[in-house]
């Protein structure tokens, strides 16, 4: 037998050493591998008895879990709304969340004059602020997210208006009568009832109130029984469906189209209450944001368009049922 050249004896073992020292220093770099940044982005809507904004942090939540192995971040999501509408105290809580530490703020104003001057300071100290739902456009946030406002009222109108042969008399549910969001749709459904000549608005028939579904219920209830006249209502947000025998006429007497299609409002729509729903991407004004945000606060990308229009989806009896299944996916159920 020929003897092994210790030339090839050395060649082995050095490929054995190197080979070693590889594997030593893969698992020391695994062990000095960096844990992955925590991000905190903080969540602002206008209350949190609004089941829309509930909605919104659902779909905040998914995102942060979902998106953040993506971007390479972990990612938690402060929520810091106000349990009922109150902008001084979203101006508060987003001065707060800038000083704390935040990376980036999502917000719905409930009133753009009194939230701009918290979201410019919140700029100013580095963090990334955008509006969702309803805007401040004049601030240094970073952009919008969510509904066209006056071709929402426009789009309200125009099928209440078919739904009532193009005459009668109708009156305007409205909310909350500082927040940007809910003027413009009410003067797009101001702007495309002039398009009807046998149809009007009753006197003082613009309805606001607190966003919560029972005094959302007391509003239209009182102004019904008042006004038994009115034949048709436009009803530029949800707020009285969210809760249960909110309507005290018998179904088809009145007509009604409504914004938002939450699975409370869904109901409404199967007992013949409620004729039309337009649904806003409200699961999506968290996710999306959280997204945008994220893009922004780790990659440095700005968004394509300072207003990001989600389109309303037009929800019936006829496709209620699919579009329940949405909300059941959506929450988890």
């Amino acid at each position: 037998m020929k003897p092994t050249s210790s030339f090839t004896w050395l060649g082995v073992a050095a490929t054995a050493a190197l080979a070693l020292a590889l594997a030593s220093g893969a698992r020391l770099l695994a062990q000095s591998k960096p844990a992955p940044k925590k991000i905190t982005i903080g969540l602002v809507a206008k209350s949190q008895s609004n089941p829309v904004f509930q909605a919104a942090y659902a779909g905040a939540k998914d995102a942060a879990r979902e998106l953040g192995p993506q971007y390479g971040v972990e990612v938690a999501i402060d929520w810091q709304t106000p349990p009922d509408e109150d902008a001084q105290k979203q101006a508060e809580a987003i001065e707060q969340l800038a000083r704390g530490g935040a990376a980036a703020i999502a917000v719905s104003c409930s009133d753009a004059g009194t939230v701009t001057p918290a979201i410019d300071k919140a700029a100013q100290l580095g963090t990334v602020v955008m509006c969702f739902d309803s805007d401040a456009p004049r601030s240094k946030r970073l952009c919008y997210y969510g509904t066209d406002d006056a071709v929402c009222g426009q789009k309200v109108m125009a099928e209440l208006a078919q739904i009532m042969g193009k005459k009668g008399t109708i009156a305007i549910l409205a909310g909350n009568q500082t927040a940007p969001n809910l003027q413009k749709r009410v003067a797009g459904v101001k702007e495309e009832l002039k398009k009807y000549a046998d149809m009007k608005l009753l006197p003082d028939g613009v309805f606001y109130h607190p966003e919560t579904p029972e005094q959302a219920v007391e509003a239209v209830n009182t102004a019904q029984t008042t006004n038994p006249g009115i034949q048709g209502w436009a009803m530029v947000g949800g707020w009285p469906l969210f809760t249960k025998n909110a309507l005290r006429w018998p179904p088809g007497t009145v007509q009604v189209v409504a914004v938002d299609a939450l699975p409370a409002q869904l109901s409404y729509l199967e007992s013949g209450h409620v004729q039309t729903l337009f649904a806003q991407d409200c699961y999506g004004w968290g996710y999306q944001s959280v997204k945008i945000l994220l893009d922004k606060v780790v990659k440095q990308q700005d968004p394509k368009e300072p207003r990001i229009i989600d389109p309303l989806t037009r929800v019936t009896k006829e496709n209620a049922g699919e579009f329940r299944k949405k909300w059941d996916k959506w929450l988890g159920k």
